[in-house]
């Protein structure tokens, strides 16, 4: 057994306290207990292995991606494991707490500056376009996560992983849209079993490009790139909902004091999307989301710096 195999299986849970009387139960999938504190870990560790098994990563080789922050520290926390060499295309938008953990593990990171602070499209095709022109060096291997199918298959286990923790009780599954594999990959398997899933996308309100708007800037981590990524399955999703960055920082606040559940602001907006569809759905349902990562990435951030 090494520390790679401690990925997956994480804890369901639900709120007890947060659901107003008459909605739906909520249960919260809890991707903080991975390694890194991140349902990325799952992710990271699908590209390496699949690269590493078809060639495009040979060995002696380097890996180079682009990121918010929590694929960037998963990524570095499987490099790591595996003795492999990794380069991180970053920004200052994103918390100092991810760049610290990069760094610690062994990425190397180039920062791309944020004009207004918060993610972009045009923050997020600089990242991708200075990462482009990094993995042209010999032995390199681009992860480029946007267009990166290999994620799918682990994002289906942890659906078949939610299916059996529920028993099959699962009325609605609700889930903030980032790179767009969490969502297929998972959704995919619990319509295998159940097809009236009712499946809901969240994108950040400042930001809602899947919902035929223009975008914006926003302060949501790991959500909401500024365009419709190529993972997205439109077939797939009943309802989008969005949150704001203010709404989401808000329930996330709500739900560490409340339920002891200390996790980031994409989690927030998860949160809050679901108890919407949990007074709709009302009593007898079981609405589950994700508790995406830990709010230990966001102390420095005006998610946490000042409560």
């Amino acid at each position: 057994m090494t520390v790679l195999d401690t990925i997956g299986r994480t804890s369901l849970i639900p709120l007890r306290h947060m659901v107003p009387e008459g909605s739906a139960r909520i249960v919260v999938k809890l991707e903080y207990e991975n390694p890194t504190g991140s349902m990325k870990d799952r992710m990271a560790l699908a590209m390496v292995e699949a690269a590493e098994a078809d060639g495009r990563l040979r060995p002696g080789g380097s890996v180079v991606e682009y990121t918010g922050g929590s694929t960037g520290v998963s990524l570095a926390f499987v490099c790591a494991a595996k003795r492999i060499p990794l380069q991180i295309v970053t920004s200052e938008a994103f918390s100092r707490e991810k760049r610290d953990h990069m760094t610690a593990l062994g990425a190397r990171l180039t920062l791309v500056p944020s004009p207004t602070g918060g993610t972009t499209k045009a923050l997020t095709l600089e990242m991708i376009e200075t990462a482009r022109r990094l993995a042209l060096a010999p032995g390199s291997y681009w992860t480029d996560q946007l267009n990166n199918t290999d994620p799918l298959s682990s994002y289906e286990r942890m659906g078949e992983e939610i299916w059996g923790q529920t028993r099959g009780q699962i009325s609605a599954f609700v889930q903030c849209v980032g790179t767009g594999g969490s969502l297929p990959g998972i959704s995919t398997r619990l319509r295998a079993h159940k097809e009236a899933v009712h499946i809901v996308a969240v994108e950040p309100e400042e930001s809602p490009v899947l919902s035929g708007r223009p975008s914006g800037s926003h302060k949501i981590e790991g959500t909401g790139v500024g365009f419709i990524v190529p993972l997205w399955k439109a077939s797939l999703v009943d309802e989008i909902q969005t949150v704001s960055s203010q709404e989401a920082m808000e329930t996330a606040r709500r739900l560490a004091c409340d339920e002891g559940i200390f996790a980031g602001t994409s989690t927030g907006a998860n949160i809050a999307a679901a108890l919407r569809i949990a007074g709709r759905l009302g009593p007898d349902q079981t609405v589950v989301t994700v508790a995406v990562d830990s709010g230990m990435k966001y102390l420095s951030t005006a998610l946490y710096a000042h409560t």
